[in-house]
């Protein structure tokens, strides 16, 4: 038992990881800007997603800025066998929980190039657009990823932040691997964009996963009913409802405690009954 429990999924249908992966995004400061005060907690963190058998990384270029990228590669280069290491480009930061889209393709043209360079990287297995620019027709943003992947800098392509009508403008012009919106126990508004990529065979990966106020209202208390007779986290709870949710899921929690990562594995070892799913989606 362990995080082989969460399943697997073929990325692309060609890259295989385990569907409960690990959202680096906290490992930086205060408002995702600067590193994270202890230097070598980053290090350790990721190290320990790697012991647990995590092989699904998510990053991005707005992270830091920059600096979640360059704390993979000195953690973890060179990459273990195996290891998907996803990263995102089309915001722009101007300060601590400033973020502001910048979909232009001569933008993404060099920040896929960007990084490649931080990741130490040739390829990367998975670039993601982070949001939709709306100063910037959203065919021109995909074509720049496009681009990238015929030139063999990205593997294979992945949206954030999308419709249902993006999505499939978007598949039009290259073949989207994955979609990474919104999703939790309390907040499921983008369930239409979750059944797309199910019919599709995309990979759905919700951010904010443990979104704390929205679980904590979330069926008014069925999460701490269940989590309390199962004697077990309500994050545990969240997550496992989420893997069960839909084979397409890969839910991503991020953390800055290694207590807290190996929490969030035992998550892959719980199944939720019936009953217990229909008390948490009331």
């Amino acid at each position: 038992m362990g995080i082989e429990s969460s399943g697997r999924f073929f990325i692309g249908g060609d890259l295989p990881v385990h569907r409960l992966g690990f959202g680096a995004m906290r490992l930086c400061g205060p408002g995702v800007w600067g590193p994270h005060a202890d230097a070598a907690l980053p290090g350790r963190v990721l190290r320990a997603a790697l012991d647990q058998g995590i092989n699904l990384i998510d990053t991005s270029d707005a992270y830091g800025p920059e600096v979640n990228e360059y704390q993979i590669a000195e953690a973890l280069h060179p990459y273990a066998p195996g290891l998907v290491v996803a990263t995102k480009g089309g915001l722009a930061r101007g300060g601590p929980q400033v973020w502001d889209t910048d979909g232009r393709p001569a933008h993404l043209a060099r920040a896929v190039r960007n990084s490649l360079r931080r990741l130490r990287l040739d390829c990367i297995d998975l670039y993601q657009l982070h949001a939709p620019d709306d100063d910037v027709p959203f065919a021109d943003s995909v074509g720049a990823l496009a681009e990238a992947r015929a030139e063999g800098l990205i593997r294979h392509v992945g949206l954030s932040n999308i419709t249902v009508a993006e999505l499939e403008e978007a598949r039009a012009i290259v073949p989207i691997a994955t979609v990474q919106n919104r999703y939790n126990l309390g907040y499921r508004a983008d369930e239409d964009v979750l059944q797309a990529c199910e019919a599709h065979g995309i990979g759905f990966i919700p951010w904010y996963p443990l979104a704390a106020a929205e679980l904590s209202k979330a069926q008014g208390g069925a999460l701490a009913r269940v989590a309390a007779a199962r004697q077990v986290s309500t994050s545990q709870v969240a997550l496992a409802w989420l893997l069960q949710r839909s084979p397409v899921m890969l839910p991503i929690p991020g953390t800055s405690s290694v207590d807290h990562l190996l929490e969030n594995v035992g998550a892959a070892s719980l199944q939720l009954t019936v009953a217990e799913i229909a008390d948490l989606e009331g």
